[in-house]
């Protein structure tokens, strides 16, 4: 999993608030270039979306995000995720999801918790939110004292078309999460074209990076 988010670079962090822009969203992030979706557990309808999508959208790798309980958990696997991120660190969801094999990202934002992730083996953190918290400096300053570790990092919040290539020329981040892709004005109104041209900007600026 770790090597698909990789390979995607940025991956579209979507709230899915009417199940039936689902699917057309999703169809417009991955013709756009971007096919790892992280569908977020802040609406009622995020799990039906992910179950959704992975049925009919070919391509589609799916993310559920914002996963804050275990009830959540539950339903986003039973949904089809393929794995789970979280806003911050719980370790006793961190251990249920490794006690059901789901692959789950938590969310860091100091270095005692950062330290607690990778003692229950989390070597994939989500950095949240990352523009708030110091960006890419604060990520490269906890590296002067992680970086053995083998760590890798997902940054989210506040990253756009403007400053993703920072955060990309970091080997240890690996892929960011953005919002801006899937801009709510767009979505309400079935804008897909947008959506898919704003997805091939990020894909190709991915590409520009590696």
């Amino acid at each position: 999993m770790i090597e698909t988010l990789g390979n995607a670079g940025i991956i579209p962090v979507i709230v899915i608030e009417d199940i039936a822009k689902a699917v057309p969203l999703a169809k417009a992030l991955v013709k756009g270039g971007l096919p790892v979706l992280e569908v977020t557990f802040r609406t009622a309808c995020a799990a039906e979306a992910i179950k959704k999508i992975k049925a009919e959208v070919e391509g589609a790798t799916l993310i559920a995000g914002t996963v804050l309980t275990l009830e959540q958990l539950n339903a986003a696997r039973a949904a089809g995720a393929e794995a789970c991120v979280a806003p911050g660190f719980d370790p006793a969801i961190v251990s249920a999801a490794k006690e059901a094999g789901m692959p789950f990202c938590p969310g860091v934002a100091t270095a005692s918790e950062l330290s607690q992730a990778l003692s229950l083996g989390c070597k994939f953190v989500k950095f949240f939110p990352a523009e708030s918290a110091g960006g890419v400096k604060y990520i490269k300053d906890l590296l002067g004292a992680f970086r053995f570790t083998g760590v890798k990092f997902m940054p989210t919040g506040g990253i756009n078309l403007s400053n993703v290539k920072n955060y990309l020329s970091v080997p240890e981040i690996i892929c960011c999460g953005g919002t801006w892709i899937a801009p709510k004005a767009a979505v309400e109104s079935g804008d897909w074209e947008l959506i898919a041209k704003l997805a091939a900007e990020a894909a190709s600026l991915v590409k520009d990076c590696r």
